[in-house]
């Protein structure tokens, strides 16, 4: 048991590096944890005199249980069997509604929303290559295949995450402006803050489900409009900036899973209209990117509140 007891604490010691890849593979801190926790469990059943590198190992392993959770979201780690094996993580101390809402805050809710947009073995290879610079000569046998293959992966799915706006980039950046006035606006349900950006004769539609009952689908004019976006304030602290369709646009995503999405009509730096969409099948068919590169991200360190090893 001292032993077990040893490994725990250097196991501890790449907790939070862990658990920092794991959540921008998998997106959900609940899944995270339990990929982390699942990497202990195969760690505590193998030889860890016989690992030279114990970081780069546990990285390895928890990024193949990512890859498989990826593949099947309902796989959950097996409790263990035969003798118990000490738990680094203290009864209790598992994600809530709130370290959830901190993943998404910390990683970007549009970046969560983008890499659930990619097949698991592109994702993984961006998350390791992209923000935790693996070299693709590690990468390339978690995802089965040469590291030139690997590496076009890699680039196929940076591609995606960055895409290609559709607008030069000065139409871009005005409406960039306005949306980003807009979403502040709202957030703090300003309504002086929203007429300001919003054109007279501005137009706002939303599908049903983005609505609560009684909600008019279709209003016009800005006093209206604001009226009604300040009304549904509260949802706008999920909302982030991002390409839709080539335009700059807003997802809403609490937990950084995407709810809706918003276009926009930017015309002389003010919103002449926007629609939200949240009918399922129309998110489907959207194109989302990020409209600014993806930030490397570097392991959190592996003391210190749980909230703080997210970044």
């Amino acid at each position: 048991m001292d032993e077990l007891t040893g490994l725990a604490e250097r196991f501890e010691e790449s907790r939070g590096p862990l658990l920092a890849v794991s959540c921008r593979m998998l997106g959900s801190l609940s899944e995270a944890e339990d990929a982390v926790q699942e990497a202990w469990l195969r760690l505590s059943r193998s030889d860890a005199e016989a690992i030279d590198n114990l970081a780069a190992w546990l990285r390895t392993v928890v990024s193949r249980i990512c890859l498989d959770m990826l593949r099947a979201r309902a796989a959950r780690p097996e409790e263990p069997v035969g003798q118990q094996v000490p738990d680094p993580l203290p009864p209790g101390d598992g994600p809530g509604p709130e370290d959830e809402v901190l993943l998404a805050d910390s990683v970007g809710r549009a970046l969560l929303v983008v890499l659930d947009t990619l097949g698991p073995a592109e994702r993984v290879a961006f998350v390791l290559h992209d923000m935790f610079a693996v070299p693709f000569e590690q990468i390339a046998p978690l995802v089965e295949r040469s590291p030139v293959a690997t590496k076009k992966l890699a680039s196929r799915a940076r591609q995606r995450v960055r895409g290609t706006p559709a607008v030069p980039a000065a139409e871009l950046g005005e409406q960039r402006a306005a949306v980003e006035a807009f979403l502040s606006a709202a957030r703090g349900g300003d309504l002086a803050g929203l007429l300001e950006v919003l054109a007279p004769d501005v137009v706002r539609s939303a599908d049903p489900a983005a609505l609560p009952a009684g909600v008019p689908a279709r209003l016009r004019g800005a006093d209206a409009v604001a009226r009604g976006t300040v009304l549904l304030a509260q949802r706008s602290r999920y909302a982030q900036t991002a390409l839709v369709n080539g335009a700059v646009g807003a997802v809403l995503a609490p937990h950084g899973r995407l709810r809706a999405a918003l276009t926009f009509t930017v015309e002389g730096g003010r919103i002449a209209a926007y629609e939200v969409i949240a009918d399922p099948a129309r998110l489907a068919g959207l194109e989302l990117a990020l409209l600014d590169p993806v930030p490397p991200a570097p392991p959190a360190p592996a003391t210190g509140p749980r909230s703080q090893q997210l970044a």
